[in-house]
């Protein structure tokens, strides 16, 4: 492996375009089979494709990717399916931020970086279906790379049914890598996904990792892509259950006030909403996650 790692790169980049790929048709396949129920009488949305472009401070290419978004449609009222590659040198803060969590005092003399993933928010038409995250992503630097990344539920209505699914089939995937991994992870995302100011968790979980390198690269990847691979068949089956059902303006206004959780969640919280302003990527794109309406009462 070179200390480079070109071909590890561009492996995960093409994986992480190709999950995309695979989401934005499935979620293009509900919208056109969503024949009964509320918002069946709507145009079937369809996701809104831009390329994002990102500039160094001297004003060279510093990558970029494909920001897709569904607003509107029968199923999702918004939805952003967001694919990049960007690389460069740190900022100051940013590589402040690096030595300190990473251990990394070389930053500071190699700012160096690049990375790559796949990030996701989806917000439904109907309060029954649950909203949900989930992003993949590779870090590099000359001095270490690392995966992150998981998916988490979060439903406005629980269902306990729902969750145990959810959760059942991220413990499928987990489980082809050792029976301690799940537990693990799904603790992990308990801890991450917790909103201290409100005392409460943001929905009910899911799986989540990060800086994870166990210096096995071939290893770690088949990991994060069993992480990647879990999200539809967890995801899908409780959209086509819950999609028909009718609703009133109770659970309406219970899904507006659960969404403003959400948006204090990734405006205080998110670490990949903190990395993606501080780095200069394209802002539309790391706050596609925002909910279209939302409340706070």
């Amino acid at each position: 492996m070179s200390a480079s790692m070109e071909t590890e790169k561009q492996t995960a980049s093409a994986w992480f375009r190709s999950l995309r790929d695979e989401i934005v048709a499935t979620f293009e396949g509900l919208e056109d089979t969503h024949a009964e129920g509320p918002f069946a009488d709507q145009n079937a949305g369809r996701f809104e494709v831009t390329e994002t472009k990102r500039a160094s401070a001297d004003g060279s290419d510093a990558g970029g990717g494909l920001m897709s978004v569904m607003r509107g449609g029968r199923v999702f009222e918004k939805v952003g399916v967001n694919v990049s590659t960007v690389y460069g040198e740190l900022g100051e803060r940013a590589q402040a931020a690096m030595a300190a969590r990473k251990g990394f005092p070389e930053m500071k003399t190699d700012p160096r970086f690049w990375a790559s993933g796949i990030s996701l928010v989806a917000h439904m038409q109907n309060p029954h279906c649950p909203a949900v995250h989930m992003n993949t992503r590779m870090f590099w630097t000359p001095h270490g790379w690392w995966f992150g990344g998981g998916s988490d539920l979060n439903p406005c209505l629980e269902y306990d049914e729902d969750t145990a699914h959810f959760h059942a089939v991220q413990k499928a995937h987990c489980d082809k890598h050792g029976d301690a991994q799940y537990p693990r992870l799904k603790a992990w995302a308990d801890e991450y996904f917790y909103i201290p100011h409100r005392n409460r968790a943001r929905g009910v979980g899911g799986i989540f990792l990060d800086d994870h390198n166990t210096g096995d690269w071939a290893k770690d990847f088949a990991f994060i892509q069993d992480i990647g691979r879990a999200f539809l068949p967890a995801f899908l089956p409780l959209i086509e259950k819950r999609r028909v059902q009718a609703f009133g303006d109770a659970e309406k206004d219970a899904q507006l006030v659960h969404r403003g959780l959400y948006a204090e969640y990734n405006l205080v919280y998110d670490r990949g909403t903190k990395f993606g302003l501080e780095t200069g990527h394209d802002a539309n794109a790391v706050l596609m996650s925002l909910p279209p309406l939302a409340k706070w009462v």
